[in-house]
């Protein structure tokens, strides 16, 4: 196997695949418009659509143009086949373990439709988080340049460990490695010092703002990323309309604009910038060109509901059902 380029960060041989481990989930958007209204009806427009930062980051990386794109998660016996057919759909070769017991994860996305479509999420991880050591084989970095892993899978201890094999894994092969810290809120009961500590060896972190001030205690975002980059050596901070800042030895080296867009569901946005982030990356491009097509994939995830790129003429993929079925 051919080792990606050393600790930097930066840019990857071409020719290899990215490896995505991390959650798949079954997201239900309620889409509504203004407060709701305890106690009684609140009118919405919902459908049930596949999702999990993790599957979306890989399905984006796919439809931006990575060569390979495979992904690794655990899901629930009760929607395998539905989420193996959408992420094939999206291009990505998906390992998808059947968890016995667990159903799969979901998400109850709730959108308010006002001019910031901003989302609230109820997430039940299912099986998502019971991903583990035992689900994980070394084999799965062969031909792999580049190791992404979502940061949902540092909020339980399953997948905990497993992200310390998965680590350990990668750096005897000098495959980088990537993360996503994923949930300002999980990361709050989680622990700025404890993640810091869990993701040491991570050479690509991406957190949003919210994210990078809660790691660091900092107010500012530039001050954020910078400070991060001390210990981390590249980081980039997603900060959706400002668009987003890249920063390497505790200094911030670029500021790349957002592309202006009209959103109607900012679910998955992140996860859209990551995955493009990264396929420009294994493509070869530098951080500052990687992070301006993150911004371009993030304003084209905004301007549709679910957190998955759109596919031409697959029937049903991404489009999802009312009422929150699941097809089988």
């Amino acid at each position: 196997m051919t080792g990606a380029g050393g600790t930097t960060g930066a840019v990857s041989p071409r020719g290899g695949a990215l490896l995505v481990v991390g959650d798949v989930i079954t997201d239900v958007v309620a889409r509504h418009r203004g407060p709701l209204a305890p106690g009684t009806d609140t009118a919405a427009a919902v459908r049930t659509v596949p999702g999990g930062a993790g599957a979306n980051v890989a399905c984006w990386a796919a439809r931006s143009g990575s060569a390979e794109v495979r992904f690794l998660g655990r899901v629930g016996a009760d929607a395998v086949a539905w989420h193996e057919r959408e992420l094939a759909a999206c291009g990505v070769s998906a390992r998808l373990v059947v968890d016995p017991e667990a159903p799969t994860g979901t998400v109850i996305c709730l959108v308010d439709t006002g001019a910031a479509a901003e989302r609230t999420f109820l997430t039940d991880s299912g099986a998502s988080l019971r991903l583990g050591p035992g689900d994980w084989s070394d084999a799965l970095l062969d031909g792999v340049v580049r190791l992404h892993l979502s940061g949902y899978l540092l909020f339980s201890e399953p997948s905990r460990a497993l992200v310390a094999v998965a680590l350990a894994a990668a750096r005897a092969r000098a495959v980088p490695v990537s993360l996503d810290p994923a949930s300002a809120g999980f990361l709050e009961e989680l622990g700025a010092g404890r993640f810091l500590t869990l993701v040491d060896g991570v050479e690509v972190l991406l957190p949003s703002r919210d994210e990078a001030c809660l790691l660091t205690g900092r107010s500012d975002a530039a001050a954020a990323a910078a400070e991060l980059s001390r210990s981390i050596p590249l980081v980039v901070v997603k900060q959706g309309a400002d668009g987003a800042l890249v920063a390497r030895s505790g200094a911030v080296t670029a500021h790349v604009p957002a592309v202006p867009t009209t959103p109607r569901d900012t679910t998955g946005a992140g996860d859209a910038f990551t995955g493009a982030f990264l396929a420009a990356l294994v493509g070869g491009a530098d951080p500052e060109t990687a992070a301006r097509a993150g911004c371009a994939a993030g304003a084209r995830a905004v301007e549709r509901v679910g957190g998955r790129p759109p596919v031409p003429g697959w029937p049903g993929a991404g489009a999802g059902l009312t009422r929150g079925r699941v097809p089988g």
